[in-house]
C-alpha cells in the first residue's frame, strides 16, 4: 500500500489499497463470491462476533470480504477520509448515509439542486419518519446559518448541482454547521475522490455513485460513503442494520475502473472544455453552465475548492423549442446517447427541465437546458455530431 503523503494522487489512483504479496503476488485482488464465512472454532467465532465493528472484520459475506476492502481502502485514502464502505449504489450510499444521521423529530437541509432521487426519498421516506427536509438555496454560503436550528442533523450540499451546476461554498456551510451542531454531508460524485477533497473542506460524510467515474464503463452499480474516525461507527451501524452490500463482481468492476480514473478523468476535463467553449460561440445557445469557464457564476468557488471538472456539464438553448424540434436533434444523434447516468467512456444527452422539481428557488431561464456527459471519443467527432444536431433543431423549430 501507498504512502499518502509521498506520491501524488495519479500514482496513489494506481496502487492505493492493494498488497498484492498478501495474495501470492496476484496485481488485483481476487472476486470473492461469500456469503457464508467458517470458523475454526467456537473462540474464534466468538472473538470475531465481539468485534464485528472493527474494520475490515470477516464475519459474513455482506460484511465485506478480501474483495471488498481494497476498494475501500484506496477510496479512503484518495479522498482523505479514515474509512470508506461500499454499498449497492450512489442512490443507497445516499439514503445509508442520512438514516445513519436523523431521527424522527430532527430538520435536514437540502440544496434544492440536489439529485432528484435525493429529492424524492427525503420527501416519501424521511417524512414517514417524522423527518423534515429543508430546501435551501444553493448558494446561501454562510447564510445558511439561520436555517440551522437546535434539531437540525445534516447539512448536505452537493457541489455542483445537478442539472444547473451551481458551485456551493462548502467551508462555509461546514462551519455554520459545525457550530450548531450538525454533520455535513456531500455528494462529491461529480468531483470524484481525485478532483474534491472534500475533508479538507469541512465535510464529515461523503458519498459516491461508484456507479459513475470510479466505474468508468457504465456496466455496474456501485455506492460509496467515506468518513472520519469520529463517524465511523455510526455509518457502519446504519451500513449493517440496512443489510447494504455491493455485489463482488460489481466491486471488482470498481476498482478496476479505479486504476485508470486519473487519465480517464483528464480526457473527460480536457474534451468537456473543448465542447463547452465551442458551445459558448454557438448562436442556438444562451447559456453554458461549465464551473471551469471564467463566466461560470460559481468559477472562483470552482478554482478554490476542486482541482479539475468531470466531462458533466450542460448548456441552455436560446429559446423553448418544441418536443418534435426537440427530438429531431436528440434521436438522431450518432455519437451521443440518452440516458440517465453519466461518467461512463461514452458521451450522453439529456434535454432536461429544472423547474419541474425545485421548491426553495425558481428556476427561469431563456431556453431549455441540454445536459451533456462527454465521453473518451474524439473531440471534432462529438462537435461535429452536437453541429448536426444543431441544424435538424433550427431545421424543425
Amino acid at each position: 500500500m501507498t504512502d499518502a503523503k509521498k506520491f501524488s494522487a495519479e500514482t496513489r489512483v494506481a496502487h492505493a489499497g492493494r498488497a498484492p504479496l498478501e495474495n501470492y503476488g496476484v496485481v488485483n485482488p481476487p472476486v470473492y463470491h461469500a456469503s457464508t464465512i467458517l470458523f475454526k472454532s467456537l473462540e474464534e467465532m466468538d472473538e470475531r462476533a465481539r468485534n464485528k465493528m472493527q474494520p475490515e472484520n470477516i464475519n459474513y459475506g455482506r460484511q465485506g470480504t478480501p474483495s471488498t476492502f481494497p476498494l475501500e481502502r484506496a477510496i479512503a485514502e484518495l479522498e482523505g477520509g479514515d474509512h470508506a464502505f461500499t454499498v449497492s449504489s450512489g442512490l443507497g450510499a445516499i439514503t445509508t448515509a442520512l438514516f445513519a444521521f436523523v431521527k424522527t423529530g430532527d430538520r435536514i437541509l437540502m440544496p434544492d439542486t440536489v439529485y432528484a432521487p435525493t429529492r424524492m426519498f427525503c420527501n416519501d421516506i424521511l417524512r414517514k419518519m417524522g423527518v423534515e427536509t429543508v430546501y435551501y438555496d444553493p448558494l446561501a454560503g454562510s447564510d445558511i446559518a439561520a436555517l440551522i436550528t437546535g434539531n437540525t442533523s445534516v447539512v448536505f450540499v452537493e457541489s455542483p448541482g445537478s442539472l444547473t451546476f451551481e458551485i456551493q461554498d462548502i467551508p462555509a456551510i461546514a462551519e455554520a454547521a459545525h457550530a450548531k451542531g450538525a454533520i455535513v454531508m456531500l455528494d462529491n460524485t461529480w468531483g470524484t475522490p481525485l478532483y474534491c477533497k472534500s475533508f479538507e473542506l469541512g465535510v464529515d460524510v461523503s458519498v459516491h455513485a461508484g456507479t459513475k467515474y470510479i466505474v468508468g464503463h457504465s456496466d455496474a452499480m456501485l455506492g460509496l460513503i467515506v468518513t472520519t474516525d469520529e463517524h465511523y461507527t455510526t455509518v457502519k451501524n446504519s451500513v449493517y442494520h440496512l443489510g447494504q452490500c455491493a455485489g463482488p463482481d460489481d466491486i471488482y468492476l470498481g476498482q478496476r475502473g479505479l486504476r485508470t480514473m486519473a487519465v480517464r478523468l483528464k480526457q473527460h476535463h480536457e474534451s468537456g472544455l473543448q465542447v463547452a467553449k465551442w458551445l459558448s460561440e454557438r448562436p442556438e445557445v444562451a447559456r453554458v453552465l461549465h464551473p471551469a469557464l471564467p463566466e461560470h457564476p460559481g468559477h472562483e468557488l470552482w478554482k478554490r475548492d476542486f482541482s479539475g471538472t468531470c466531462g458533466l456539464f450542460a448548456f441552455i438553448l436560446d429559446r423553448h423549442y418544441s418536443r418534435t424540434a426537440m427530438a429531431a436533434m436528440v434521436d438522431n444523434m450518432e455519437l451521443f446517447g440518452m440516458g440517465y447516468s453519466w461518467g461512463g467512456y461514452e458521451s450522453l444527452i439529456l434535454p432536461a427541465n429544472p423547474a419541474s422539481i425545485r421548491t426553495a428557488t425558481k428556476w427561469e431561464v431563456e431556453g431549455d437546458l441540454v445536459r451533456l456527459h462527454i465521453g473518451l471519443e474524439n473531440v471534432e467527432d462529438l462537435i461535429s455530431d452536437l453541429d448536426a444536431g444543431f441544424k435538424r433543431l433550427s431545421a424543425n423549430a
